[in-house]
């Protein structure tokens, strides 16, 4: 394999019309530069410097390959260009994926917003419930629920007192009653999630330190949070939901609240990435909007 430094002593060495001043230049020994000539030309299996104890001049193939070799130098400093580029600025493309129900009908407007302020950003967006792998999928960025599982993504805070909240619509309250206690959901429909194939069935509240966990019934489960959402909306039953999710609902009256009594399972909000390296100044800027944005909404 074709080693840089070589390439670049073999630049050197054509510029300057001499080894030892090639080696001067780059502050490397002649014995090391003469190694990195030869190796470069066993490689390609040609001479590219005709030698002599006074001169050196470049082959017919040396001439034909400098070009080349040129260019490939360039072409790696442009890219370290563009990497400090994008580490020191707002813009290029970002990645991101975020939950179905929270992305359409919260983040999204947010996001609008982001790229108002940051015209040279642009955003690659995948809504869905599914935990993609952060390794594998090309995705810079998530937002998710919960702490991530693997230890060694960075999950950042966007909202860590989120919890889930019990709600319905007023009319189905109207007809089946509000819950009191958890062991009353037995008697009412419940609206369950799907996450990769686990079906959320088991609900867990809080009273002070002592927590409560109910298996849940119902005719409808979906592995859509927005479609569980629009379901608890629509009257057909009880949802164990974000609240960040129906905090627009609760406020607008299409949802109200049950079990008040009690606290609801943690969901805390974060935005993760598989490395730090990966956050950039366009992540942060867009992690500090999405923060003040919660923040400001939630108050």
């Amino acid at each position: 394999m074709i080693r840089l430094e070589d390439l670049v002593i073999f630049i050197s060495a054509a510029d300057s019309g001499s080894l030892s001043a090639a080696a001067r230049q780059l502050d490397l020994t002649p014995a090391v530069a003469s190694v990195g000539l030869k190796r470069l030309e066993t490689e390609l299996g040609t001479r590219l410097l005709a030698r002599s104890t006074r001169s050196l001049r470049l082959t017919p193939d040396g001439e034909r390959y400098l070009e080349y070799a040129r260019n490939v130098i360039e072409q790696v400093e442009a890219g370290h260009a563009a990497v400090a580029h994008g580490r020191s600025t707002i813009g290029g493309t970002v990645s991101l994926s975020m939950p179905s129900d929270l992305g359409r009908n919260v983040l999204a407007s947010w996001l609008d917003e982001f790229q108002t302020r940051h015209p040279a950003v642009a955003l690659q967006v995948r809504i869905g419930d599914h935990v993609a792998d952060m390794f594998r999928a090309p995705i810079a960025v998530a937002i998710r629920y919960g702490v991530p599982e693997d230890s060694t993504l960075v999950a950042l805070p966007l909202a860590p007192a989120n919890r889930r909240v019990l709600v319905a619509s007023p009319a189905y309250f109207a007809r089946h009653g509000r819950p009191e206690t958890p062991a009353d959901l037995a008697r009412h429909n419940c609206l369950r999630f799907a996450l990769s194939d686990r079906l959320h069935d088991r609900w867990t509240f809080w009273r002070g330190d002592e927590a409560t966990v109910v298996s849940v019934h119902g005719n409808r489960s979906s592995d859509d949070s927005e479609l569980v959402r629009r379901w608890a909306v629509a009257g057909h039953g009880v949802a164990y939901k974000s609240r960040l999710d129906v905090h627009a609902d609760l406020q607008a009256g299409r949802l109200v609240t049950a079990l008040d009594a009690y606290q609801g399972e943690g969901a805390p909000l974060h935005l993760v990435c598989a490395h730090r390296a990966m956050l950039s100044p366009t992540v942060n800027a867009l992690r500090d909007l999405l923060r003040e944005r919660i923040d400001g909404w939630l108050a």
